[in-house]
């Protein structure tokens, strides 16, 4: 398994070298993983993307790199330390540098021979295979992917002259995985909506979670969806409730500082019985934060979001196949319920690209149509039942007045504000809850079944959590293992006190600063962990950083 970084200022290409290098990289036939650290500034900055390719399954970054790329001599200064002791430094030689690991090229004065000085991240890209022994195969129609015809003929010259200029380095690794799909987990998440019927999507722009929003979007057409751009998250969430109201499939997206804006309509979607989606892709705040970096913050706040008391769930993503699955699952529970779901996702698995098996919709639960109302009498939208989901039927389809009102309201819909209507109500709205509980999947169980020190985590620490586990028992045979939950509110709660009870030392890994999963567990439970490894500066903790610092117990 090799790791590469390429690293620049925002606007040197280096988005376009990443997508050139990870799709040839792909097509070759190895497991790809890449995540994207970059400012929130259109020019200048430092940028970087980390990319991991190999033969083994990989499922998140690592710290420790057999190259860098750097396009600028920031990225030499600030990463130098991270790199192995046979690996290179691939720059330009205008970039001053006496380290030994430098391999200078005249990327700049090659591109302008050839009459595009934008080409120079081909060149490099060029260099990158050869350096680890791999062909030029499939390369024209990648470069065809990616850029446009006019700059092709150019872009495969640079890659050529790139590739000619030096010298293998690495092994070459035998890849076997080309037949497996690149995608992002936002992507991910706007695929698994499709799958699972949507048929409205409205939201405000806001990053990390615009890439749900333009994915959407470029789709709609063929989908049959309507995508529309809001006003502000206020506009976007009530549109969403109101398009559900009508029968269309509907789902919104935000980060936290949207979302926040969100939360009395989430009331109204609680109150009203109304299913919408909701996803937060989740960045550092308060406020406007860290606007592109990575955080799990937002959970205990998702968790009471909105006045008063009302069903919900919280699903957190793992991973691009679970981002997938648990998307199309959120519809599916959120229509059979009645009730707003809350997709819990974050940059890092946003924007992380990495190769996926085939997705299979087919294997996952579908919403069915609703049903005709087939009692004899006057219809009751907010009818008393033992599961406390009511009959619901779309306005304009029957002879029935569809009434919902957000004041307490009896079963009609009328407002009321009898005091015995208001409980038999909640009781009505809670009992949900009981079916829910049911339906929950139980945390990912990772590592040994002999362990004595139990990692407990959730959502994207998902892979650096499973290298981590990997590490340590390498180390300490069969000591270590984990649980990672994807299902976070109602808290699934079996497989966690089963667990508990044969660790010896239980260590809850966060994005955060307070350890909200660990509060959330003892909470519930009555469960303590006994110590945190907690990363809140806006970057994602690796399998390494989380192995490294359990060893040298470096935990809170």
């Amino acid at each position: 398994m090799y790791n590469l970084l390429i690293g620049g200022a925002a606007g040197q290409g280096i988005d376009t070298t990443v997508a050139i290098l990870e799709k040839l990289l792909k097509q070759s036939g190895y497991n790809v993983f890449t995540v994207r650290d970059f400012m929130s500034r259109v020019r200048g900055g430092h940028n970087f993307s980390l990319l991991r390719f190999g033969t083994e399954p990989i499922y998140s970054h690592s710290d420790s790199l057999d190259g860098i790329v750097a396009l600028d001599e920031e990225t030499i200064k600030e990463h130098k330390e991270q790199l192995k002791a046979n690996g290179f430094i691939l720059c330009d030689s205008k970039i001053p540098s006496s380290n030994s690991h430098v391999v200078s090229l005249g990327m700049d004065a090659m591109a302008k021979t050839l009459g595009n000085p934008r080409v120079s991240g081909s060149i490099a890209v060029g260099a990158v295979l050869k350096l680890f022994g791999e062909s030029l195969d499939g390369l024209e129609s990648v470069l065809g992917s990616v850029v446009k015809p006019q700059y092709l003929a150019s872009n495969i010259k640079a890659v050529q002259q790139g590739y000619a200029a030096v010298e293998n380095r690495f092994p070459h690794l035998q890849g076997k995985y080309s037949d497996r799909m690149l995608i992002s987990g936002s992507k991910a998440v706007a695929l698994g909506a499709i799958a699972a019927g949507l048929r409205f999507y409205a939201a405000y722009p806001m990053s990390p979670s615009t890439p749900v929003l333009e994915t959407l979007a470029s789709y709609a057409d063929e989908a049959g969806i309507v995508v529309e751009q809001a006003e502000d998250e206020i506009a976007a969430i009530n549109m969403a409730i109101g398009a559900s109201y009508a029968g269309a499939m509907a789902m919104t997206g935000t980060s936290g500082g949207g979302f926040s804006l969100m939360v009395e309509a989430l009331g109204l979607a609680g109150m009203a019985e109304i299913p919408v989606v909701v996803i937060d892709v989740q960045r550092p705040g308060p406020v406007t934060g860290l606007p592109t970096r990575t955080e799990q913050s937002d959970l205990k706040f998702v968790i009471s979001a909105s006045q008063g008391e009302f069903p919900r769930m919280v699903i957190a993503l793992r991973n691009c196949m679970d981002a997938f699955n648990q998307t199309m699952r959120a519809f599916y529970l959120a229509e059979k319920y009645q009730i707003p779901i809350i997709i819990l996702s974050d940059q890092y698995l946003g924007d992380a690209t990495h190769t996926a098996e085939e997705f299979k919709p087919e294997q996952n639960q579908r919403v069915e149509p609703v049903d005709e109302y087939a009692e004899e009498g006057e219809y009751l939208r907010y009818k008393y039942t033992d599961s406390g989901i009511s009959p619901r039927l779309i306005p304009g389809t029957s002879k029935h007045l569809v009434v919902i009102d957000s004041d307490e309201h009896d079963e009609r819909g009328w407002i009321t504000e009898s005091a015995e209507v208001r409980v038999r109500m909640m009781d009505k709205r809670m009992k949900k809850l009981e079916g829910l509980k049911k339906e929950l999947l139980e945390p990912d169980f990772i590592g040994s079944d002999s362990f004595d020190t139990l990692l407990i985590g959730w959502g994207s620490t998902w892979g650096p959590i499973e290298e981590a586990v990997r590490l340590l028992n390498k180390e300490r045979q069969g000591h270590f293992a984990a649980l990672v939950f994807g299902d976070v509110y109602p808290l699934p709660e079996k497989l966690l006190k089963e667990k508990a009870a044969q660790a010896k030392r239980i260590i809850n890994v966060e994005q955060n600063a307070t350890g909200q999963l660990a509060g959330l567990i003892r909470e519930e439970t009555g469960i303590c962990c006994m110590e945190s490894v907690l990363k809140y500066d806006g970057r994602q903790i690796s399998g390494e950083e989380i192995a490294d610092r359990i060893r040298k117990g470096e935990v809170q």
